[in-house]
């Protein structure tokens, strides 16, 4: 998962394809995106088989993949999507269950991880940001994510995680910190003074350094790390 593709723009009408075992989780989807104008539901599916066929037979740009869903589950279809629709994205929908799902999530290469309960302008803002290319994952997601997996060995991760954040500057560390607290760029940039397009800045930067995918794999080295 990575933050922008600089070669993919954002189309004019977003394909957005649902995929929830839950008619009335779907529906009510479907109604908050349609409700923005660049968006269109193009199809929606009820497992993870029928979302592959259908991302491919409509061309869909964004997928909202559900995790716990029959016959193929969400995360499985994540893998397999890249195959199976080369140019969908996948935003993954949850309620966070087991935290082996909640790293498999993570490290499938999804363009969002959002809760359920995320508010519509989120689910919204998140379409457009993985049309667009770039990642989205809410604070609420981060805050979750980190505090589910921080739980474990901590001494072995500590220090792996301290020699890792070691090639940070001060500034540099003060920004991944406040990523550890789920906090968005503008929300970070506030609290230490900078503007959200440095504090993007930040991140791409510090993402590149550490070899993270993603601003969850940064928090979580800020969580072990102690900072």
């Amino acid at each position: 998962m990575t933050d922008r593709d600089p070669h993919r723009e954002t189309p004019d009408v977003i394909k957005v394809l649902v995929a929830d075992d839950e008619p009335l989780i779907r529906a009510g989807i479907r109604m908050i995106l349609t409700s923005a104008d660049d968006i269109d539901v193009v199809a929606e599916a009820a497992d993870g088989r029928e979302a592959l066929e259908l991302a491919r037979a409509h061309a869909a740009d964004v997928v909202l993949l559900d995790i716990q869903m029959p016959v193929m589950d969400g995360l499985s279809a994540l893998a397999e999507l890249p195959r199976a629709a080369p140019g969908a994205r996948a935003i993954v929908l949850t309620t966070f269950g087991e935290r082996e799902n909640v790293l498999r999530a993570i490290s499938s290469g999804g363009a969002g991880f959002l809760l359920k309960d995320t508010a519509p302008g989120e689910l919204i803002q998140a379409v457009r940001a993985a049309a667009g290319g770039n990642a989205f994952l809410s604070p609420a997601a981060t805050r979750h994510i980190v505090d589910s997996l921080a739980a474990g060995p901590a001494a072995a991760r500590g220090e792996a995680a301290r020699r890792r954040l070691a090639v940070l500057t001060e500034r540099e560390r003060a920004v991944v910190d406040l990523l550890g607290e789920g906090l968005s760029n503008a929300d970070a940039g506030a609290r230490l003074h900078m503007s959200e397009a440095t504090v993007k800045t930040y991140v791409s930067r510090i993402l590149a350094k550490l070899e993270c995918d993603n601003r969850v794999q940064a928090a979580l080295l800020a969580r072990d790390a102690g900072l």
